[in-house]
């Protein structure tokens, strides 16, 4: 059979996706399997289980990213496909599994066909791309691509007050393979867009060609808690107010510097957190998100001025850290025309997209060629345990991996 005529089989990626979802399974059809936790080894199990079925070397790295390499006819480095099988709490079962169960569908059909390619070809999972549970995400595709050192990352505390050393160890997925200086000839992710615009459009198959700069900070109020009866207003310094204005204000700056600009609280937590007593403490998050490094700057230094004119105001204190910062990432140019093309030739609707979601692939862009296939989210729901892609828009972008990575690998 010629290579270009292999396609994969629907029904056994499905029973994969189906079997991975069972791990984690929360109400709805949802997965919960935070970064580390006793569910993620679950997974990271059956996974390198199914890894080893096939006939990949498998190798565990002292980050916890689980790599299978099939050896190709030479030596040299692998064209690497991928994702991450982690969640947020409320996850589903399509976001990031699909890039990595794909993979392996594409490793069982070369397999079925006797086909060996010229280069070796890799399936990986990287550890903790969500950030839910440890900030920074996308952890270990950073650190596998010395973009973070292994020992940062390591002491990394999460939201349990816990390390990200404690947990890996805790686990077993502390590996024996070293971490950094990886040699990788090129780089390709299947994922859901997790956006509206492919489903909207009527569009099968989106060449990514860029992904948005991610700004995550963490602010800190300190007030004074008071009585919330006999406090006048004018008196107050009340850590709930702040935050409260600063929910507001993350919508207005959107709105107000418009494009692609988009701002976000999604963690809010205050303290005495009592019904009748004014907050003395506020802990909440910002997610900033821009195409344009420039604009993304702007607006943090907007969000930075309204903060602190917010606490001087209030009389109360601030501080915040960096739980994260990506720059906006261009893909290569010669990979983005391949995806098209291949989508093209396979029959299906394919146009050029911006990713508003942070990837292993946007960390993976600075180690080798890289490039990103979506495939619609019906609805634009991700991160939801109703998120949804149809089977044959599952079936169409896995076979445009198949024939992006025989082409790079060389069948």
């Amino acid at each position: 059979m010629n290579a270009t005529d292999l396609r994969i089989d629907p029904a056994r990626l499905a029973r994969r996706l189906e079997a991975l979802a069972e791990i984690g399974a929360i109400e709805g059809g949802g997965v919960c399997r935070l970064a580390l936790t006793d569910e993620d080894k679950a997974g990271r199990d059956r996974v390198l289980g199914w890894m080893k079925e096939l006939g990949l070397a498998v190798t565990i790295d002292g980050i916890g990213n689980g790599v299978g390499v099939r050896a190709g006819r030479e030596g040299g480095a692998p064209v690497m496909t991928g994702s991450h099988i982690d969640t947020v709490r409320t996850g589903g079962r399509y976001d990031g599994n699909l890039g990595v169960l794909a993979g392996l569908e594409v490793i069982q059909v070369l397999n079925d066909a006797g086909i060996t390619t010229r280069r070796p070809l890799a399936v990986a999972f990287f550890t903790n791309e969500e950030g839910a549970r440890f900030a920074p995400d996308m952890m270990g595709s950073l650190v596998y691509a010395g973009g973070l050192s292994r020992e940062d990352a390591l002491a990394t505390r999460g939201i349990d007050g816990t390390t990200v050393a404690e947990n890996l160890d805790r686990i077993g997925y502390a590996g024996p393979a070293p971490c950094g200086d990886n040699r990788v000839h090129a780089f390709v992710e299947l994922h859901i867009e997790q956006g509206p615009v492919l489903d909207i459009e009527g569009v099968t198959i989106g060449a990514v060609d860029s992904v948005q700069g991610i700004s995550w900070r963490e602010y800190t109020v300190n007030g004074v808690s008071n009585h919330a009866g006999t406090t006048p207003m004018r008196l107050r310094h009340d850590a709930g107010y702040v935050a409260g204005a600063v929910v507001a204000h993350a919508r207005e700056l959107a709105r107000e510097m418009g494009g692609d600009q988009v701002a976000t609280v999604g963690s809010l937590r205050l303290s005495p957190d009592l019904v009748n007593v004014i907050a003395h403490t506020a802990v909440f998050t910002v997610d900033l998100r821009n195409t344009d490094e420039a604009m993304l700057q702007q607006a943090e230094g907007r969000m930075e001025t309204k903060v602190a004119a917010l606490a001087a105001a209030e009389e109360v204190e601030v501080s915040s850290r960096s739980l994260a910062r990506f720059p906006p990432v261009a893909f290569d140019a010669d990979m983005v025309r391949r995806v098209e093309r291949i989508a093209g030739s396979l029959g299906h609707s394919v146009r050029r997209i911006t990713s508003g979601a942070g990837h292993d692939a946007g960390i993976m862009a600075a180690l080798c060629p890289t490039a990103m296939i979506f495939v619609p989210s019906v609805g634009g729901i991700s991160h939801n345990v109703a998120e949804y892609t149809k089977p044959e828009d599952l079936e169409a972008g896995a076979n445009v991996l198949l024939q992006t990575l025989l082409e790079l690998a060389g069948a």
